[in-house]
């Protein structure tokens, strides 16, 4: 989405153009929510982008459990000899995976987490 956001031109970037612009279904982590907007100085860039990204539905982790599972994935990665660099990115996998949604992503650490688990990631435009 940050992509999307910065217009870089990139696959990801024209992949959520185009499903924007076909109006289909996309949501957000709440999480993704929270990283999108912490990085922004600008504050008149933070409150249109802020705008903009609530428009979306978030999707969100429903209690302990969620969280417990984000941590076994973690775990189960290591044992397969794949490391998650984000904590983050292990709540915006489980959160895909509880809501059964396709991620889009540009992050190596999603590609190890479906190695080793049902996570369905979204085909980019080439």
């Amino acid at each position: 989405m940050i992509e999307f956001i910065n217009r870089t031109g990139t696959s990801v970037d024209r992949t959520v153009e185009q499903l924007v612009t076909l109006n289909a279904e996309v949501a957000l982590a709440q999480v993704t929510l929270t990283e999108i907007l912490q990085g922004i100085k600008d504050e008149r860039d933070y409150l249109e982008v802020k705008t903009s990204l609530l428009a979306f539905p978030c999707l969100t982790l429903p209690g302990t459990k969620s969280y417990v599972a984000a941590a076994e994935l973690y775990r189960a990665c290591r044992k397969k000899g794949l490391t998650v660099r984000s904590t983050v990115d292990l709540l915006i996998a489980q959160t895909a995976l509880e809501t059964n949604a396709q991620l889009l992503h540009n992050d190596r650490d999603f590609d190890a987490i479906a190695c080793v688990c049902g996570l369905k990631i979204y085909p980019l435009l080439p």
